[in-house]
């Protein structure tokens, strides 16, 4: 398993624990080092992504929200939540993944963490998202020229 997946399974763990426990992103994230044995490798790029949700967590719910239709965000289990917000967390903060790479490893954290049903759920929103916001249609585009 890659680094940038250990990391992102780190993320959900520590997102899932403060999502549960209304736990400081500094204070769950050491938590799950210490309980959980997390390599020190990926940790660095966990940490990015779990206070990259903790800051941007009400843009990415409104993308969220908006994008689930017929799903409220409390409504959602907590671990399709997170999958949801650490890739929405990278498609629009992080230049340096691209959108597809965020959608695919979201589906894989997903299937190895959620339900029977997380995966298309998860590919569901974040390709509604990914095909409807205008930040992604040029990308799309240059995309589709480059095939």
């Amino acid at each position: 398993m890659g680094t940038r997946r250990q990391a992102r399974e780190m993320a959900l763990q520590v997102l899932y624990q403060m999502d549960l426990n209304r736990m400081a992103p500094d204070r769950a994230f050491e938590l799950a080092c210490e309980c959980f044995e997390l390599p020190t490798e990926p940790r660095t790029f966990a940490k990015i992504l779990v206070d990259g949700v903790w800051a941007h967590q009400k843009d990415i719910d409104r993308h969220l929200a908006a994008a689930s239709q017929h799903w409220r965000l409390d409504r959602m289990s907590p671990v399709d939540r997170n999958i949801l917000r650490i890739a929405l967390y990278e498609m629009l903060y992080r230049d340096d993944i691209p959108p597809r790479v965020s959608i695919n490893e979201a589906i894989e954290l997903a299937k190895r963490f959620g339900s029977q049903d997380s995966g298309a759920f998860i590919n569901g929103v974040l390709d509604k998202i990914y095909h409807d916001n205008p930040a992604f249609s040029a990308q799309n585009e240059t995309e589709a020229g480059k095939l």
